[in-house]
């Protein structure tokens, strides 16, 4: 099935460039291209896109905004949020999880991660990207109100294997990199990060990250794995 995207930002030879790398991919189709955020909900819907790249900062409606709104909408239930930041400036990662967002890039990411990036969401897979993890867990760890992001369990009812994922989770790796490096099948990768959150009470990755952290599972400052380099 082709993936249907629709891209907003707001300066126009960004827009033009990803669009131009998204139509080069074979399963990928550019349906609609937006300036604002509020232009963004709008077309989500007359487009019909399964999955919109939004940079958080925008005029009229920023991209934190737009996706609380279209993750309110029931509407657009299956439309998919992959967040893009310049994050050493950006101080909305965490925000934008709130919101909805399956995850988040660097601007900056080459551009076959982004492309890998669009199709691990559209999956159904929530995405952090490996270099603003390590400083998204620092953030949220000394905020003084983590309660949006905050799991109910421990993982003390882990297996070791599952331990063993959830650490990789924690580094930024997707499930496709999971599996390659303790060498299972991406299905049972899959299967293992859904029990991982089932047992932790997560709901979703970015969760599963800050368990991690929280109970030492993965040590701050560590070095972060994932994404092809």
């Amino acid at each position: 099935m082709t993936i249907r995207v629709l891209l907003a930002d707001d300066q126009t030879l960004v827009r033009a460039a990803f669009a131009m790398l998204v139509d080069s991919a074979p399963g990928m189709e550019v349906v609609g291209q937006a300036g604002t955020g509020r232009s963004a909900v709008d077309l989500a819907r007359s487009a019909r896109a399964d999955l919109v790249v939004m940079d958080i900062r925008m005029p009229d409606l920023d991209g934190i905004e737009a996706t609380r709104l279209l993750a309110a909408d029931e509407d657009l239930a299956g439309v998919k949020v992959l967040m893009l930041t310049t994050y050493d400036t950006d101080e909305h990662v965490v925000d934008a999880l709130r919101a909805g967002a399956s995850g988040f890039l660097v601007k900056d990411t080459r551009p076959a991660e982004l492309l890998d990036a669009i199709r691990t969401v559209a999956a159904g897979e929530s995405l952090l990207s490996p270099g603003p993890t390590s400083r998204l867990i620092a953030r949220v760890l000394r905020a003084p109100d983590t309660a949006g992001l905050t799991a109910t369990g421990g993982p003390e009812g882990l297996s070791d294997r599952e331990r063993q994922v959830l650490a990789l989770v924690a580094r930024g790796l997707n499930n496709t990199e999971i599996a390659e490096t303790l060498g299972l099948s991406p299905l049972t990768a899959k299967t293992h990060v859904s029990r991982i959150m089932g047992k932790l009470g997560a709901r979703d990755r970015a969760q599963l990250v800050i368990v991690a952290y929280e109970t030492g599972v993965v040590a701050p400052g560590s070095r972060f794995g994932g994404g092809r380099r």
